[in-house]
């Protein structure tokens, strides 16, 4: 008997594979991060983290391969989404040409060029630091795409400076700071909660289906759980799939590193 994907579950597996098990236009909205193809070293000294508590396996796309396997995995996400359905997808500058390339092939109609501001970046000496992230907000069909701008803030909604609250949410630079687990078990690389969660605001409602083809640490499955979003999600190091499961199961945001202590239920609360 064939396999078959279910609604809020999350699999072991090459995404690719997973999603030609799913039925065409069954996903409401796709948030990825896809790898870097830049031989990233999860574990090097100058991300700060301490060794021990940084789980292993992340996988790593050679740089001449990286066309060809995003144009693979971004063909299944298009056949997958929903003609009313969007996606995000987060990319360093490094390839950022072979996912917007990758994207105007396939067909996807993008909608923003999105920056997200951090608050640090890898020490450099020879260059200016990198202390932002690219996200591209596309979809397949912008006549039929779903957006919801009242979702945050009313129209009149006034920030601390009295300016227009809705306006300076709704403007294509994000300054959302990383979040630091500090003493907790963690991935790599993972989106900030207040990220995800804008993100599923905006372009979702209570009952969508999400999708992540990259898991990682389950950030996106996490949030989409808390706000009532239905997921599926794709991770193939094993490490981070058992992770994010326990996270989903649990019912947990952050998990403490000595696995002598019960889990922590950190629940994020929703803004």
């Amino acid at each position: 008997m064939a396999m078959r994907i279910e609604i809020d579950h999350i699999y072991l597996m090459d995404c690719r594979e997973g999603m030609r098990l799913m039925p065409a236009g069954c996903v409401d909205l796709v948030v990825t991060d896809p790898p870097f193809a830049i031989d990233f070293r999860a574990k090097r000294s100058n991300y700060n983290r301490t060794h021990s508590r940084v789980l292993e396996g992340y996988n790593e796309i050679p740089k001449e391969e990286y066309y060809s396997f995003t144009l693979s995995w971004m063909h299944e996400v298009y056949r997958v989404l929903k003609d009313s359905g969007s996606m995000y997808v987060f990319s360093g500058w490094n390839n950022l040409r072979d996912i917007l390339n990758a994207l105007e092939e396939i067909g996807f109609e993008i909608i923003n060029h999105i920056i997200w501001k951090y608050q640090f970046g890898v020490f450099t000496r020879r260059r200016f630091v990198t202390s932002h992230y690219h996200c591209l907000y596309v979809c397949k069909d912008d006549r039929l795409r779903r957006f919801y701008p009242d979702s945050r803030f009313p129209a009149d909604a006034r920030d601390s400076e009295g300016g227009n609250a809705r306006y300076r949410d709704m403007e294509d630079v994000w300054f959302i700071p990383r979040e630091y687990w500090n003493g907790d078990v963690k991935t790599p690389t993972k989106l900030p909660a207040a990220l995800v969660q804008k993100i599923l605001q905006y372009s979702s409602v209570e009952g969508d289906v999400v999708l992540d083809p990259f898991l990682g640490s389950g950030q996106v499955a996490v949030v989409a759980q808390q706000m009532k979003r239905r997921y599926i999600g794709f991770e193939i190091v094993p490490e981070y799939y058992h992770f994010a499961l326990r996270r989903l199961q649990e019912g947990v945001y952050r998990i403490k590193a000595d696995p002598i202590e019960p889990a922590e239920d950190l629940r994020l609360p929703l803004e």
